[in-house]
């Protein structure tokens, strides 16, 4: 198995409850969050959780001795394409230092940077990856304990997305427009349909298994219902175009 990849699974209700009372909100709130940082996926389609790599962050913690204006550099930005290329980048930034490397992407659903590790409830940089690679659940609960050490929780109950921004995008936040963002996507889940969770997990792992059921955002739309009837077909299903518990499943990583 690639580095980077561990049993890929998706939100579970139980793990989403879980997060949901230990912050004290519903799911509008988190899926806002995720909406924002990653479009609610934690999972790239070849099985590694999404990062986004910080050349400054690199810089810094190796006290500047890389620095080549590329992978390492003072300068934020030069981030290169989205996706699997940032692992690309990663590559580079690991075989000069691994540790700095993994403490200089942010991961995941709600891209945690890995320099929080303790903050996020892991006892190094190591163990917070792994648990990125494994599951959406282990994701999540990455992202309340951060949210709780750095007392951001309170900002997301109040919904007050300036303070939230401001302490999860940092100070150019508005830049970004990153709580102008949060306003509407909250505005988005508080009236519109939330994600399903197990049309969700089935979108995902079809996406993974190479199937191509539209965006992980738990819609069973007309790309999904073809996408499960041709997994269903291949595999020896009835063919019902739903993500049924046979479905689900075979669907599932072992």
């Amino acid at each position: 198995m690639p580095e980077f990849t561990g049993k890929t699974t998706a939100i579970t209700p139980a793990g989403f409850a879980a997060v949901a009372n230990d912050l004290g909100v519903k799911a509008p709130e988190i899926w806002t969050v995720f909406a924002v940082e990653t479009s609610g996926c934690g999972f790239l389609p070849d099985r590694r959780p999404p990062i986004l790599y910080e050349r400054h962050i690199f810089s810094r913690l190796t006290g500047g001795q890389f620095d080549d204006g590329d992978i390492s550099s003072p300068t934020p930005g030069g981030y290169g394409p989205s996706g699997a290329a940032q692992y690309d980048r990663l590559a580079r930034a690991i075989a000069l230092d691994r540790n700095a490397a993994l403490q200089s992407a942010s991961w995941g659903l709600a891209q945690i940077m890995g320099m929080n590790f303790a903050m996020a409830g892991f006892g190094g940089v190591e163990d917070m990856v792994s648990a990125m690679c494994d599951s959406e659940d282990g994701q999540m609960l990455a992202f309340a304990a951060f949210l709780k050490s750095s007392k951001l929780d309170t900002a997301l109950q109040i919904h007050d997305w300036t303070t939230f921004a401001r302490g999860y995008n940092g100070p150019n936040y508005a830049q970004n427009r990153y709580d102008t963002n949060l306003q509407g996507e909250f505005q988005k889940f508080s009236t519109g349909a939330l994600p399903d969770l197990t049309t969700r997990a089935a979108q995902l792992y079809l996406t993974l298994r190479g199937f191509h059921p539209g965006p992980v955002d738990g819609i069973a739309g007309s790309l999904t219902r073809d996408a499960l009837q041709q997994f269903q077909q291949a595999n020896g299903l009835p063919v019902t175009g739903l993500a049924d518990d046979g479905t689900i499943a075979a669907l599932t990583p072992a």
